[in-house]
């Protein structure tokens, strides 16, 4: 198999033998920055008991809101594809942002302009710093891959994310793609 390298916009696949991670275990990331300070990314398939109109009060739409990750957990961040109708965006790739003006976002999705399959909310966020991620991904942590869903990532992504990928690497991770999550209790 042909090794990718990190770069934004790729995903992350969490190796088999993260299962004791808690946070990353079975995890598929969205890499949405990555560089020589460290690399930022959002865990797509691991959705939260939380709606956004739970969390932020002016927001009256009940779109599902995910675990990004272990870090900075107290705030909110996101993705999305609609960079046209919210400032300040960055794009990460292929028609992917992520962030921009919340407030405005906020009266978009109120009015129903914006759409789920438009946007992903995330508690926290994955971060690696400097050489992290590469020291992680030369330990066999993570498997890098192309987002061949480019933004269609955003509706595409859900909990059976991971053994999807699983599948779709063949060989030895067909075996871990019917594993159970834990081990111990088979």
């Amino acid at each position: 198999m042909l090794k990718l390298i990190p770069r934004k916009g790729k995903l992350l696949i969490a190796e088999p033998s993260l299962s004791g991670d808690v946070s990353f275990n079975r995890s598929v990331v969205l890499l949405a920055e990555h560089n020589k300070e460290g690399s930022v990314g959002f865990i797509l398939n691991k959705p939260l008991e939380y709606q956004i109109n739970d969390l932020v009060a002016e927001i009256l739409i009940p779109f599902q809101v995910y675990n990004g990750g272990p870090v900075d957990q107290d705030n909110l961040y996101f993705i999305h594809k609609v960079p046209h109708l919210i400032a300040n965006s960055i794009e990460i790739s292929d028609g992917i942002y992520w962030g921009g003006d919340f407030e405005k976002t906020i009266t978009l999705v109120n009015q129903k302009i914006i759409s789920e399959d438009d946007i992903r909310f995330f508690l926290g966020y994955s971060g690696w710093s400097s050489s992290q991620l590469d020291e992680e991904l030369s330990s066999n942590s993570w498997i890098v891959v192309a987002n061949q869903y480019e933004s269609q990532i955003i509706k595409k992504s859900s909990v059976a994310f991971w053994k999807e990928k699983m599948m779709e690497l063949g060989g030895d991770y067909l075996l871990w793609s019917n594993a159970p999550e834990n081990p111990s209790l088979n």
